[in-house]
This record gives structure tokens, sequence and C-alpha cells, in this order.
């Protein structure tokens, strides 16, 4: 008897799927195609890793600054100004009178000016502060815009919040009056106070006035005049100093800037081929140069904190780091005499001193490395805290190991 094979389905799919019989072939079910599936999540990953591979060929070796972040230009500049005013209007936080008389007489003057006879008469209000104002007239402020101002009590005031600035003339250092301040504090912390406690948080004998000061001085600068401006460096080096050179230059296809020394580019303004000054400055400060710096490493002693930068470096070295522990225990006892018997009762002093050797970390090997990431590793393998890191870094930079600026603070 002839069996007849049954015939391949009609679609192109699921002929594909029978053998030379007309039978479905075992393993694999209706719509399904494993080798796709395959080749989707292998080219998936291949373009997942030359992605990266390019990412890293391409990764700038620095970071790109601008020369506005870099430098500062001749002339531009702030100035400092200064001022001695009252604040007004303090729930009872104010300075007391006998102990801060100028409080007193600039209160008195203030009233005068405004028509009130005040010879005399003696104050002992609690609601007024005497302070001092200072700000910065940023460069080219005109008149009538306005600054910032810092608050700071100068008598035994305790706190300013929720006092208001009276109109306070600020002067510059030719004592010329430049702005008038006046506006409500905003204090930089926060006081409570009850019959035998008292908190305090932050330090609210300080404040500031956003805004708070209007400028009635121009400071008179003819940067248009100028034929050639000096760029200085916040940071003097010799490597940045050449690349905002050669930036600038390469920039407007000609010689326009020379490097003078470490700290300082000058400009010419003339070689720019510019409307201005103002024109010239404009398009250098958005240039950007790839700083060079110097490996540092600075040290907060009051803090703990430590920051080093990228650059920094430490030749193989072994360390072994410990310590004492010093405690003193007092426990006084008081002596009494005898019943019935005339003397008077001595408390005995009783110390307890001892001094432990702190267990430390014995003899660590740290491998200086050539990346950041492989010095932190080194240096957290000692598994000392922030305080005892800094000794270790001043010991490691005398023995001659620290490849970098140690500065501390």
């Amino acid at each position: 008897m002839m069996h007849r094979s049954r015939p391949c389905p009609a679609t192109r799919a699921d002929r594909a799927r029978c053998n030379g019989h007309g039978r479905p072939r075992p393993g694999l079910r209706s719509g399904t195609n494993a080798f796709a599936g395959r080749s989707a999540t292998a080219t998936a990953a291949m373009v997942a890793m030359l992605a990266l591979m390019l990412s890293l060929l391409w990764a700038p070796a620095a970071a790109n600054v601008r020369i506005k972040d870099l430098v500062e230009f001749d002339g531009v500049r702030g100035n400092e100004l200064i001022g001695y005013g009252l604040v007004v209007g303090l729930d009872g936080t104010g300075d007391g009178m006998r102990n801060a008389p100028f409080t007193e007489d600039i209160m008195s003057s203030i009233l005068e000016r405004l028509g009130v006879n005040v010879t005399g008469e003696q104050f002992r209000a609690r609601n007024v502060a005497a302070v001092l104002v200072t700000a910065t007239l940023p460069p080219f402020a005109r008149t009538g815009s306005r600054i910032d101002v810092s608050v700071a009590a100068i008598g035994d005031a305790s706190s300013l919040l929720g006092g208001t600035l009276v109109m306070t003339p600020l002067n510059g250092a030719d004592g010329q009056i430049y702005a008038v301040g006046q506006g409500a504090v905003i204090a930089g912390g926060a006081a409570a106070r009850g019959e035998a406690a008292q908190t305090v948080q932050g330090v609210p004998t300080s404040g500031s006035i956003p805004g708070g000061a209007r400028v009635e001085r121009e400071v008179e600068f003819a940067l248009a005049s100028l034929r050639e401006i000096r760029l200085a460096l916040r940071d003097a080096d010799f490597t940045t100093a050449m690349r905002i050179e050669q930036t600038v230059n390469n920039h407007f296809g000609r010689a326009v800037a020379v490097m003078q020394d470490p700290g300082t580019v000058v400009l010419d303004v003339e070689a720019t081929r510019r409307a201005s000054a103002a024109h010239a400055l404009g398009e250098i400060e958005n240039l950007v140069v790839s700083p060079g710096r110097r490996a540092r490493v600075v040290v907060d002693q009051r803090s703990g904190t430590i920051v080093m930068g990228e650059e920094v470096r430490i030749s193989r070295v072994a360390v072994a780091q410990g310590g004492l522990t010093l405690r003193v225990e007092e426990t006084p006892i008081a002596v009494q005499p005898n019943p019935f018997a005339r003397g008077e009762t001595v408390v005995v002093p009783r110390s307890r001193a001892e001094i432990e050797p702190r267990p430390g970390t014995g003899l660590a090997e740290v491998d200086g490395g050539t990346s950041l990431a492989e010095l932190v590793a080194g240096l957290n393998a000692l598994g000392v805290g922030p305080r005892d890191m800094i000794d270790i870094l001043n010991t490691i930079n005398a023995a001659g190991a620290l490849h970098a600026e140690l500065l501390v603070r």
C-alpha cells in the first residue's frame, strides 16, 4: 500500500519548514526563527562594543575650558564698598546700649537728620543693631542698577532676624559714595531661647540683602581706547599661557597675542581688526583651551578634607601607621572627719591616667600606579580615616615619594 505524502502548505514560511516529504521539521514551531534571534542578539552586542571603543578613542584627554574662566581681563574688575549702618525692627535681639554706645550715637544722628531732637536723651531700645555693610561694585555697573550687599553685626546683638537696614551710604577706597543700601535683611541662621536654655543654628548675626543697594556713581573705564589688553591668568602656568596664545592666534589667523610671562598674555587690539576692544574680547572669551595644571594635594586639617587632582602620583612606598589612645579619669573622694571631731570635709582628688597603643595598619605597601583610581585604591588599602590619611600624606611628602604640591590649610 502506497502512502501519499501530504502537500506542503501554501504559504512560503510554512513550506520552508517542511522536509522533502511534506512533513514539518521537528523542533521548530510555526512563526519562529532561531537563527534570526541569535543573529540579532550578536549584532546588538557588536554595535554596543563598537560604540564603546569609539567613545574611548575619541574621549578628550583633558577638559576644555573657556578662556573667560581661566583669565581676568586687564581693567575689567570689581571694586569693594563698605558702609556703617543700622538695622531696626529686631525682636529684642539688638545691641545693648551700655555695651555698644556707638549704636546710640548713630541712632541719634539718624533721628536728628529726620528732624527729631534727641539731645540729652538716653535710649534703652533692644530692637536696633549697628552693622557693617559690604558689597562689590561689578565692572561696568551703571547708575541706577542694583547690587547685592552683606550685613554683619558689630555690637552684642544676638540675631538680625526680621530686621531692616535703613539707608546706608557705601563708600569706595577713595572715600566717595558709590551706592546706597537699604532693605530687609535675610539672616543666615536661626536662634531659639527659653528660660533656662537656648540654641543657635548657623550665624544669625550676619545676613544679606539681594539687590539691596542702588548704584549712584559709576567707575570710569575707557575700554574702547585701549590698544593692548592683558589677559591675567588666575593660576599662572607656562603651558596654559602658551596654549591660550596659540588658540587666539589660530582663531584670528595671525599673530595677535603674545605670552609675556606664565601669568600674562598680551592681546594687540588693532591686530585683531575688529571694530572695538569689546568685540575682540567677545570672540576670545568663548574660545576653549585645555589648561595645564600642576599636580596638587589640598589638605584642610580643620575639617579633615583631602582633595587631589588627577595628575598626582606617588612612588611605590611602604607605610606603617599606628597611634596612642590617652585616657584620663577623675574620681574625687570626699573625706569626712570622725563624729564630734573638730575637722572639715575635704575632697581628695583621685586621677587615673592610661596610655594605650592603638592597633595600626602594620607595614602596608602603597602602589603609586599610573592613574588617580589606582592611587586612591592604594591609599584606601591602608584602612585609615581622613585624619590619619593627612598625617600619612605629610610623611610621604617628607620622604620624597609624593610627586605633587602639598597645600595644608
